[in-house]
């Protein structure tokens, strides 16, 4: 028989994804399911980006791009990271655009990583950091970052997971899917620690624009710092662009030039006509306007979680406000069961689509995730019938 890739043995199918496809299957068959699964927004993409799109297609945008992406998105860009958090990226060398915010991540990793690097990934975290780094033969150590410490890892365990073959500190925050992250001050012993011991960091904010508080600092936000960080970005959340599959990476121009040629040799270019439409969602103000009409929309939907919460008083489901992202992480380790286990439970008992914590990590057993990024009417009879039925079991 012939040999098939061993590193595929090491990885699992995506959780949500297999949950998505079960509860349309469910759905399908006539049940009334409440999707709480998935990480999409269910808001529409703005008419004006279509329009951008439709424009673009019938000027003639519908052949090969430039590899590097069309220089109006990458200038668009370079003004966002200048504007949101002063990071200066030159969109000749240090910007390219890519096939949506995991492959930026694919493109970072396969540019800085050799086989048998190490990879220090904060547990919990979003599986495909893990799966992506094991797929390039990388070595994962995950670096646990409790509930007991807001899912941000004591730093004496970043000091601990360090030996002389780790090449790279890969962060996510806002997280998924805890939507927690830390402060300024942390993320800065955190470069100081990175730059003392010559590591990359790969920094995925493409949940930077969903908070409910203090603004959330950019990891390349510091003296030095874009020099070994790289930082990835996609139109996903903020824009409700879940489907076009654009995003970009900024990183250091001898990173883009491994990057480059990893993109040519994967996808050749990003759809011309989706470029432009995510150039134009980029600089267009109405369009700004929009995400902060989604962004206001998740934060009622969190207080109106957080208010049932208060109201319903379990001892069973715990909740915590997220600060950023559309998740709530579930504390339901007072049931003394598996996330798998309560998961398919709720999905087959009351009907609510969730994704179990421990897809995330050990640290996330006991733990559910569940979206916010659903109508409010589905946010709320979803988690009502999560604790009603919390409070059921023997």
């Amino acid at each position: 028989m012939n040999i098939l890739n061993t590193q595929f043995e090491m990885i699992r199918q995506s959780h949500t994804v297999a949950m998505a496809d079960r509860v349309h299957a469910l759905k399908a068959a006539g049940r009334a399911i409440v999707g709480l699964q998935t990480g999409d927004p269910d808001f529409a993409t703005p008419p004006a980006v279509l329009d951008a799109a439709l424009k673009a297609m019938q000027d003639g945008l519908t052949h090969y791009a430039p590899s590097r992406g069309l220089m109006e998105l990458r200038r668009a860009a370079s003004i966002k990271l200048q504007r949101d958090h002063s990071v200066s990226y030159d969109p000749e060398t240090e910007l390219l655009i890519t096939h949506g915010g995991i492959h930026a991540y694919y493109l970072a990793m396969q540019s800085v990583l050799n086989p048998g690097d190490e990879v220090l990934i904060p547990d919990p975290s979003w599986a495909t950091h893990s799966n992506m780094a094991i797929m390039l033969r990388g070595n994962v150590i995950r670096v646990p970052a409790p509930a007991e410490n807001s899912f941000i890892p004591l730093f004496e365990s970043w000091e601990k997971a360090l030996t002389s073959k780790t090449r790279v500190i890969v962060l996510n925050y806002p997280a998924n899917p805890t939507g927690v992250y830390p402060t300024r001050e942390y993320l800065q012993r955190l470069q100081d620690f990175a730059a003392a011991h010559d590591l990359w960091i790969v920094s995925d904010e493409v949940y930077e624009n969903l908070y409910y508080g203090e603004k959330p600092t950019s990891a390349a936000a510091f003296d030095g710092a874009k020099e070994h960080t790289l930082l990835i970005n996609s139109m996903s959340k903020t824009f409700a662009m879940t489907g076009w599959r654009v995003g970009y990476l900024a990183a250091p121009a001898r990173v883009i030039e491994n990057a480059l040629k990893a993109g040519q040799n994967s996808i050749t270019c990003v759809a011309p006509f989706v470029q432009k439409a995510a150039a134009f969602a980029l600089t267009d103000p109405a369009v700004r306007q929009a995400t902060e009409n989604m962004r206001t929309a998740y934060a009622r939907r969190r207080e109106l979680v957080l208010r049932i919460s208060h109201e319903l008083e379990s001892e069973r489901v715990l909740v915590t406000p997220p600060m950023g992202a559309f998740y709530f992480f579930l504390d339901m380790r007072p049931l003394k069961m598996t996330s798998v286990e309560i998961c398919e439970h709720i999905l087959e008992e009351v009907g609510v689509g969730l994704i179990p914590g421990s897809a995330f990590g050990e640290q996330g057993e006991g733990f559910v995730r569940m979206t916010i990024a659903a109508s409010d009417g589905d946010v709320e009879e979803g988690f009502r019938r999560i604790v009603e039925w919390a409070e059921k079991v023997k």
